[in-house]
């Protein structure tokens, strides 16, 4: 499958084959890494590393990826570079375009990240937007086929703030590659409708279902549990109410066991408040693969970079 030259913005932009070979790919070179093989597909190969937002899992994914495959990143702060402010987006495009061969951004404005991808003429990556955070995805879901084997008829279902990127990102992600998707969350943090309806079109062709509840019955039968922090960067100054609205959509053990299954596991993105969206003792168990999740988030990087600009993907 040739994706050499797409930028990665969203998961709508692509089918469930080409995620189905990013996960495969991703499955791929990780047992090469753990093997001690390393790649060559972007030897000569120039990254910019654009972080509006600090990042532990995505500056080092996008780093050791880059470097594992002969590549040079270019770590560019929010200090270093003029984006938006001295210089508009698309003129740091045009002149980043000519300097590097791919572009990552991590920031606020999903636009900025598409302006990147217009007018820089080369293949840009989405870190994390306010509106969606796709790599995050990819690596949901290469855990949860190392886990179970498979992927179409599993049912994750998310708790907590249901209109942020990662509930986006995961409905279109699970929606596309037929798993079962809830959320459960207070009715003013739904996703946008517009988004609801895209991703019901998503699952016709799936054979998946989306359901919205504000019942944390909605937890029955589901194979894992996914949450992330209730205050999402910039958003501080609503941390005291988000805390109130949201603690009856704590994942503790007796919501795990509220599940039906003892093989239920615990997802999150990363980093955790625990005490808030979810318990240490949930976070800590057996159940909890999360640190796997990190991990793959550096194997299914490094694969979106080599399918779309590696030289021999």
């Amino acid at each position: 499958m040739n994706l050499k030259g797409r930028s990665f913005l969203t998961l709508k932009d692509f089918t469930s084959e080409e995620i189905g070979y990013l996960l495969d790919l991703a499955a791929d070179l990780k047992a090469k890494k753990k093997q001690g093989i390393l790649g060559t597909s972007l030897k000569g190969k120039n990254i910019a590393l654009i972080f509006e937002k600090p990042s532990t899992r995505t500056r080092c994914a996008f780093t050791i990826g880059c470097v594992d495959e002969g590549g040079h990143p270019e770590y560019l702060g929010k200090s270093d570079i003029q984006l938006g402010h001295k210089e508009s987006v698309e003129d740091t495009a045009r002149v980043l375009g000519r300097m590097f061969d791919g572009i990552e951004f991590r920031g606020f404005l999903h636009s900025n990240v598409e302006k990147l991808a217009k007018y820089s003429g080369v293949p840009v990556w989405n870190g994390l937007t306010d509106d969606y955070h796709p790599t995050q995805i990819l690596a949901d879901m290469l855990t949860l086929k190392e886990h179970f084997g498979y992927l179409k008829g599993l049912k994750l279902a998310y708790l907590g703030d249901g209109r942020n990127n990662m509930a986006n990102s995961l409905m279109i992600g699970c929606s596309k590659m037929g798993i079962d998707f809830t959320i459960i969350a207070p009715k003013c943090l739904w996703p946008k409708e517009e988004l609801i309806e895209l991703c019901k079109g998503y699952t016709k062709e799936s054979g998946s279902t989306i359901t919205l509840t504000e019942s944390t019955d909605g937890v029955k039968d589901a194979d894992a549990l996914y949450t992330d922090v209730w205050c999402s960067m910039g958003e501080e100054d609503k941390a005291a109410q988000r805390v109130a609205l949201l603690r009856p959509y704590q994942v503790n053990m007796e919501l795990m066991k509220q599940t039906g299954k003892d093989t239920t596991i615990f997802l999150h993105c990363l980093p955790a408040v625990k005490g808030n969206e979810v318990t240490e003792e949930v976070f800590e168990s057996e159940k909890s693969l999360v640190f796997d999740e990190a991990e793959n988030r550096m194997h299914t990087i490094k694969a979106v970079m080599v399918a779309t600009l590696g030289e021999n993907s």
